[in-house]
């Protein structure tokens, strides 16, 4: 029986147990990206940029947040020097993000996979770092399937 209010983990519902672990992990990547000026939101915007220059609204809807929030996120990756805005030639309403040669260096060298992974999977062995990620991919793909726009 999960008891929301115990201080016990191993009481606690599946999705408390979820959050606390993501807020850890958040809180620690975010002051892993600090050493580069980046954070939660940013850093995944250049790791999209790196395949090539999108729109604000393309990285909005590819990241699961509003426009306005882009925006932010896009501005701070700019006064950081990682990205340029451009206007798109093809439709001049339209404004384009690339990632700058200094944001390039500052992605590739922020996601090294092993200090990610020493923050995801402490306090585990391999064996169990391996069914969860099975456990997440699992998960990850479940919720796309079930997302209002996913293929058929």
């Amino acid at each position: 029986m999960t008891d929301p209010t115990s201080d016990e983990p191993a009481d606690w519902p599946t999705g408390r147990l979820l959050f606390t672990v993501v807020r850890r992990i958040e809180h620690e990547w975010n002051e892993h990206l600090a050493g580069w000026e980046l954070n939660h939101a940013g850093f995944p915007v250049l790791l999209h940029l790196m395949g090539g220059p999108h729109t604000q609204r393309e990285l909005a809807a590819v990241s699961g947040v509003t426009e306005q929030t882009m925006s932010k996120v896009v501005a701070r990756l700019e006064r950081s020097g990682y990205v340029t805005r451009s206007t798109d030639p093809r439709d001049r309403r339209r404004r384009t993000v690339t990632v700058t040669g200094a944001g390039m260096a500052a992605a590739q060298e922020a996601a090294r996979r092993q200090p990610a992974e020493d923050l995801a999977l402490r306090g585990l062995d391999e064996q169990q770092a391996k069914e969860l990620r099975e456990l997440l991919v699992t998960m990850v793909r479940a919720q796309r399937a079930s997302e209002p726009d996913a293929e058929e």
